[in-house]
């Protein structure tokens, strides 16, 4: 017997949890990232600096954002880790790309 699943979710924060050094409002969707495009959203949508960590810690992807869309067409498949910077406030979430 073969079971397949899949869950897709939006990663927020929530602001009354939101520890002094995270950015208020982030948003990183879609995830899993199934086309070559992913959205990065904060409260503010300041100049956001993006870094993406394959698995073993390699930095694989940099990118500053003015807006909210960033090309991912160069990952493959994977998890990674994506670290973003906003004003001084940095926060680090998991990418799924499919």
């Amino acid at each position: 017997m073969v079971l397949s699943f899949g869950i897709y979710a939006q990663d927020t924060i929530d602001i009354n949890n939101l520890r002094k050094d995270e950015i208020a409002g982030f948003k990183l969707y879609p995830n899993p990232a199934l086309a070559d495009v992913v959205y990065v959203t904060t409260e503010k949508n300041n100049l956001k600096e993006v870094r993406i960590y394959d698995v073993f810690g390699e930095l694989v992807l940099t990118d500053k954002l003015t807006g909210k869309a960033m090309n991912i067409s160069r990952l493959s498949p994977g998890v990674y880790v994506v670290q973003v910077t906003e004003n001084d406030k940095s926060i680090t979430r998991k990418l799924v790309v499919k």
